[in-house]
C-alpha cells in the first residue's frame, strides 16, 4: 500500500488524464443538444466544492470509501465521494475532510490528503467539484449522517480496473435518451459525475500496476 500511496502523490503532482479520462464514464445523450451535459461552466457564476475520495490502507488490496445518498437530497439515491460546498476561507482539502466527517464521521485526522484530482463542473448544480484523494492512516468506526447518507461502503478498485463490473445502459433523463457507462458494485449502480472522477483515479491505478 505505500508504494500505491507514494506512487499516486507524486502522480498527482504532474499533468492528469484529466477530461479524457473523465469522458470514459460520461453520460452520452443519443442525440446532443446545446449546453446539454457539456461540464463546462458557461460562466464565472458557479460554486466551489470538493470530494473526499478515501482509500484504505488496512485492507489487502485498495478499497475505495462511498456513501450512499439518502433519499430526499440532492442526488438521493445515489452513490457518491463524501463531500460539499467550500465555506469560507477553507481550502479545498478542508472542505472535502470537513465533509466527510460530518458525513461519515470520518476523523480528518486520520487522513492523509495526497493531491487533487482533475476538477469536474456539474451543469445542473453550478458546482466546480474538485476530489481530493486522501489515504485513510488507519482502520476506524464510521457512523452514517442519516440527513444524508443511508450506508457507507467500500469497493476493492480491482472491481473497477478489470471491466468484469464496467457496463453501457439506455437510461432518459431529463426527457432524454442516454447512453450511460457504470460499475455494477453495489444495489444501486455507481455512475453520472461519481463515475467521471473515479475513472481519472482508475486511470491512475492502471499506470502503477503497470509500473509493477
Amino acid at each position: 500500500m505505500k508504494n500505491f500511496k507514494d506512487f499516486i502523490a507524486n502522480r498527482l503532482r504532474q499533468s492528469l488524464p484529466g477530461k479524457n479520462a473523465q469522458n470514459l464514464m460520461r453520460p452520452a445523450p443519443k442525440i446532443e443538444r446545446k449546453n446539454e451535459m457539456t461540464y463546462r461552466p458557461s460562466s464565472d457564476n458557479f460554486r466551489n466544492s470538493s470530494v473526499l475520495v478515501p482509500v484504505t490502507t488496512w485492507t489487502e488490496e485498495p478499497e475505495i470509501m462511498f456513501t450512499l445518498r439518502t433519499a430526499g437530497i440532492k442526488h438521493g439515491g445515489q452513490i457518491s465521494f463524501p463531500g460539499g460546498g467550500k465555506e469560507g476561507d477553507e481550502s479545498i482539502e478542508e472542505t472535502a475532510l470537513r465533509e466527510a466527517h460530518e458525513e461519515t464521521g470520518l476523523k480528518p485526522e486520520n487522513v492523509e490528503a495526497v493531491g487533487r484530482l482533475t476538477p469536474l463542473y456539474i451543469n445542473h448544480s453550478e458546482n466546480m467539484v474538485t476530489p481530493v484523494v486522501g489515504f485513510i492512516k488507519e482502520e476506524q468506526e464510521f457512523c452514517a449522517n442519516p440527513n444524508e447518507v443511508d450506508e457507507i461502503f467500500s469497493v476493492p478498485i480491482s472491481k473497477l480496473v478489470n471491466g468484469e463490473f464496467s457496463k453501457v445502459e439506455d437510461w432518459k433523463l431529463r426527457d432524454l435518451d442516454y447512453s450511460i457507462p457504470l460499475w455494477d458494485v453495489h444495489k444501486v449502480p455507481l455512475w453520472g459525475a461519481t463515475a467521471m472522477m473515479l475513472s481519472e483515479f482508475v486511470e491512475l491505478y492502471k499506470e502503477f500496476l503497470e509500473e509493477e
